[in-house]
């Protein structure tokens, strides 16, 4: 297990890509994450290059296929952070994009908070502590030459391949007691391509992801949103 100098270590040298627009190969060997638990332990640092409170929450790998293209065997959360932010209708550079992909997201505005507990929650819990529904995009990024090889920990260290975000309008209608494993989802480029698809593409439903994850503890006690 990393101690907490090393994961501070690890951490700023991930942020100073982030903030360059550069990458690395890998984390060096000896601050590298070998479990999940010093992955989360790196990412928990990166709120330090932060200068406003913690947005919100993703969940990355949310599909079987998203899994299977970047070498994971489940799903991994990361933080939002309020820097990233786009406004609706604003423009961003791929440039320097290594993913170059938008996701069509579900976000989930909280409420109330859900302290942790030994107990998982049950979805209806979940749900019921949100206090919103937001369509929402995000556009991911990582900080290694290939995401694809360097296996969970280190995504993870990488806040799980977190970057710009764009959150919508709260949806007006409600929502609650829409299936939203079944409701359809569009997104078209420049109006000539256009891709289809659902909410069961998260797993089999949206809400399932919104619960904490197994191997996920979060020290911070106020979060906003948590995505996909």
């Amino acid at each position: 297990m990393l101690d907490a100098e090393k994961a501070r270590a690890a951490s700023r040298l991930l942020v100073g890509h982030w903030d360059n627009g550069t990458s690395l190969d890998a984390i060096p060997q000896q601050l590298r994450p070998q479990t999940r638990t010093d992955g989360y332990a790196i990412q928990s640092h990166v709120m330090d290059r932060s200068s406003a409170p913690l947005f919100g929450w993703k969940i990355a790998a949310t599909s079987l296929a998203g899994q299977r293209h970047i070498n994971v065997d489940g799903p991994m959360a990361g933080r939002l952070l309020a820097e990233k932010a786009v406004e609706v209708g604003g423009a961003v550079s791929l440039a320097t994009s290594k993913m170059r992909v938008a996701e069509i997201e579900f976000a989930f505005r909280f409420g109330r908070p859900l302290p942790p507990r030994p107990t998982p929650y049950e979805i209806a819990e979940v749900i019921g502590a949100v206090a919103g529904l937001h369509p929402a995009i995000e556009i991911p990024d990582s900080r290694y030459d290939d995401f694809c090889a360097v296996g969970a920990p280190q995504l993870i260290a990488d806040n799980a391949c977190a970057n710009l975000f764009v959150i919508g309008e709260p949806v007006q209608e409600d929502w609650r007691d829409v299936d939203l494993a079944k409701h359809a989802v569009t997104g078209s480029v420049l109006g000539k391509s256009q891709y289809n698809g659902s909410g069961a593409a998260v797993l089999g439903d949206p809400r399932a992801r919104t619960q904490p994850l197994h191997d996920f503890r979060s020290s911070d006690s106020t979060p906003l949103i948590w995505r996909r």
